[in-house]
């Protein structure tokens, strides 16, 4: 009987531990991402700032300011299509190097909205 209560009492703690660890390994993550702004109309981006030095997490912050839906495709990760005046995030790591950036929805890369952004 001790043992059984022994066992309950290390498991009940390990819940616990874990409980509190996950949510702030969650949070240290996420802050250490570099943060971007994406504005949309149509039919351009503009990207904030489009050059970065830091190699990692980058979370792109898509606001649509357009009149029609628009998403947010780079690194082969893609935002769904949002309506104006909402906005989505989307988090990637990205390596040195170009990354090509485009609107997904029918004809809108092909008018403009598409770019490249650099990682140093």
């Amino acid at each position: 009987m001790r043992v059984s209560v022994r066992a309950a009492t290390v498991a009940a703690t390990v819940m616990v531990l874990g409980g509190l660890a996950a949510p702030a390994l969650a949070a240290r993550s996420h802050a250490s991402a570099t943060r971007v702004k994406v504005i949309a109309v149509e039919f351009k981006f503009t990207v904030t700032p489009s050059i970065i030095s830091k190699p990692g997490a980058v979370t792109f912050t898509l606001v649509n300011k357009g009149t029609i839906g628009h998403d947010f495709k780079i690194a082969g990760k893609k935002t769904p299509v949002i309506k104006p005046g909402k906005s989505v995030t989307l988090t990637v790591t990205l390596k040195a190097g170009k990354f090509p950036y485009l609107c997904t929805v029918a004809g809108h890369a092909a008018a403009g909205m598409k770019g490249l952004f650099t990682v140093k």
